[in-house]
């Protein structure tokens, strides 16, 4: 879905990213429990906020529901790459990635011809859930 940067709050992505859910489990896909349906709108909340607020241009927002991962990833029109920073209690503000990777199986960022996108991979099982980055063909994981 691709929302129009003043003309939407971050709580229709929210909503939006439930709706998919909901709709993916009531038609056969993976039971999901409540820990992974936050942590989706969470998720989503922080990207999308981030895209709103250092972005440029539309906000595409896309949901991947797979066997063992829940992929969000969110498009904006700005070039310049987001970065974690390193943990600061003192800090006010800014730490969306931080919290995006710890309920994340990993994050990766991708330059793309006109913006980036960001994807975050959540695990469907606990187990799963290491906060790994990982390294893919033309795809850079965010820095720790």
């Amino acid at each position: 879905m691709t929302f129009e940067r003043h003309a939407f709050r971050v709580a229709d992505a929210r909503s939006s990213a439930l709706r998919f859910l909901d709709e993916a489990q009531n038609g056969g896909g993976p039971t999901l429990t409540a820990q992974v349906v936050e942590a989706a709108q969470l998720v989503v909340s922080e990207l999308v906020t981030n895209a709103v607020k250092y972005g440029s241009g539309p906000i595409g927002l896309s949901l991947v529901l797979a066997e063992d991962t829940l992929s969000v990833t969110v498009r904006d029109g700005e070039t310049t790459l987001p970065r974690r920073r390193s943990a600061d209690p003192r800090r006010v503000g800014q730490h969306g990635l931080e919290i995006v990777a710890a309920l994340s199986q990993d994050v990766v960022v991708q330059q793309e011809a006109a913006g980036k996108r960001v994807t975050a991979r959540i695990p469907l099982e606990e187990s799963l859930r290491a906060g790994r980055q990982t390294d893919r063909p033309g795809e850079r994981p965010v820095p720790r």
